[in-house]
């Protein structure tokens, strides 16, 4: 599951080994950092060896209560200005160019 908020840009996963839990991964230290807003206790780590090299184990339960949180606290009308705003020019340039890939799928 992929989920790009105007705190961060999230992948999670179901842990392979403790199906209880999902692995959070991000590609800035600073989204994982910020899903304490979420999660307070969150344990993010780092494995420069993965694909996504910031990382947090989060029960499922917990997941499920941060993504519903950061989905109550959508008080925007244009996702990509919230963005501009919140993190930067930069960051929601970034994102138009996935919105203009995803759009694709739209067709015609």
């Amino acid at each position: 599951m992929w989920i790009l908020t105007t705190q961060g840009f999230y992948s999670a996963v179901a842990h392979r080994e403790e199906p209880d839990t999902v692995i959070v991964r991000a590609r800035t230290r600073e989204d994982i950092e910020a899903l304490r807003r979420q999660i307070p206790d969150i344990e993010p780590f780092e494995d420069p060896a993965a694909d996504y090299r910031h990382r947090a184990v989060v029960g499922r339960p917990e997941w499920v209560a941060a993504v519903a949180q950061l989905a109550s606290e959508v008080d925007y009308d244009n996702f990509k200005n919230a963005v501009a705003k919140s993190q930067g020019s930069m960051r929601a340039s970034l994102y138009g160019e996935v919105w203009s890939v995803l759009r694709r799928l739209q067709g015609r």
